[in-house]
């Protein structure tokens, strides 16, 4: 393993090169932000609106994509995976000969959405966690890790330039590792169903129906299946289980490793490897564009039964009256 820090930058890899940065959203304000703070120029390419207000709010250049990259060297493509497609389409042919693409995930290009040209090169630098701390982790001189990969480099010169953006952002400061367009895709889409997003929405909300069925408050079943879990996550985080296990009592050691595999045991890890399966044979990222292309009437049904949970509602009160949990995250 190595991980690619500030002494191993071409610093002239993007040397008067303007950067055009699609998408102003959690990543593309953070990057566009950080990329301006380290003297690079950066223009914003988006659709009047919103975003168009916030980036020139913010002092960016904003012109619509499809100008914003005639004379980029490197056009980071940072809008939502469903919309990457068409914004490619609309695009392409204004991207100048030779220009660098870079992508924050590599859905799209794993997944043969998009197809660039052979004469761009085609990079990956995805920072490991959002664009708020991005921006956050930049502005205290520190930076977020973040993952580098070509998957089409004609000029020879793809590596170095994805590195020097990475650079930019603050990435090179908590290190930037090599992997592949595969590699990141599926074990992204794998962390986010499987432990991140799903497996730990529904441990929570299986726990606090657990508890209320039982007959205990909502309001104590929600402290302890949900408020407290940012207590573990952040030892976890700063020194992984064995921080965890320094801080934790001896009782809710032992309740560990006697209940965890209870829980989380041999049938689960099935189910895991089964999602990994629909992951890497493209089962899942189908079944996402046609969801997309039938407008999402399963993803909006889910996500209004995942919103009107009881959950939300006894969280929402709580929350009310710890007002310091309001900060934005975005």
């Amino acid at each position: 393993m190595r991980l690619y820090g500030p002494k191993d930058v071409d610093k002239t890899a993007l040397r008067r090169a303007r950067i055009a940065v699609l998408g102003y959203g959690s990543q593309g304000r953070a990057h566009a932000l950080n990329l301006k703070d380290s003297g690079f120029d950066v223009v914003v390419g988006v659709r009047k609106g919103d975003s168009w207000n916030q980036a020139k709010k913010d002092g960016l250049t904003v012109l619509a994509p499809v100008d914003a990259v005639k004379g980029a060297k490197l056009i980071a493509i940072l809008v939502p995976d469903t919309t990457q497609k068409a914004l490619y389409a609309e695009i392409k042919d204004a991207i100048p000969k030779g220009a660098t693409l870079l992508f924050a995930h590599g859905f799209n290009i794993h997944f043969k959405q998009i197809k660039p040209r052979k004469d761009l090169n085609v990079v990956l630098i995805a920072p490991k966690g959002p664009g708020g701390l991005v921006r956050r982790q930049f502005q205290q001189g520190r930076g977020v890790p973040a993952l580098i990969a070509v998957a089409q480099g004609p000029q020879k010169t793809a590596f170095n330039i994805a590195l020097a953006y990475a650079h930019g952002i603050g990435s090179t400061r908590g290190g930037v590792l090599v992997t592949t367009f595969k590699e990141e895709t599926e074990t992204d889409l794998f962390g986010e169903q499987v432990v991140l997003c799903g497996g730990t929405s529904d441990l929570i909300l299986k726990g606090f129906e657990t508890l209320t069925e039982a007959g205990y408050q909502p309001e104590v079943a929600y402290y302890e299946v949900l408020h407290e879990l940012k207590l573990i996550v952040d030892l976890l985080h700063e020194g992984g289980l064995a921080k965890m296990h320094k801080y934790i009592s001896t009782t809710a050691k032992w309740g560990d490793m006697i209940s965890g595999p209870r829980i989380i045991n041999r049938t689960t890890k099935k189910e895991m490897k089964k999602v990994l399966g629909d992951i890497q044979s493209g089962k899942f990222a189908r079944r996402w564009i046609a969801e997309n292309k039938k407008g999402l009437p399963t993803y909006n049904k889910l996500m209004k039964a995942d919103l009107n949970h009881k959950i939300e509602k006894v969280g929402a009160k709580l929350r009310e009256r710890m007002p310091w949990l309001s900060d934005e995250r975005a």
